[in-house]
């Protein structure tokens, strides 16, 4: 599942989507942390599919950039 859907990233703005990747971001570190620490991550995919997320973010803020 996604954690932002496209259709939702193509109709935010991109002051918001530039804010909720760096919310990601910060959020994956707090992860790693947790798991270089000893823990264990709550929902290993969550990691993955946060990437792919701010993947999403990037390219369409980039097909944004180039219009």
């Amino acid at each position: 599942m996604a954690i932002m859907t496209t259709e939702e990233i193509r109709n935010s703005s991109e002051e918001e989507l530039k804010e909720r990747m760096n919310d990601m971001k910060k959020e994956i570190v707090e992860e790693r942390g947790q798991i270089e620490t000893g823990g264990f991550a709550d929902n290993p995919g969550r990691i993955k599919e946060m990437k792919r997320t701010i993947a999403r973010i990037k390219t369409v803020l980039n097909e944004r950039s180039s219009n």
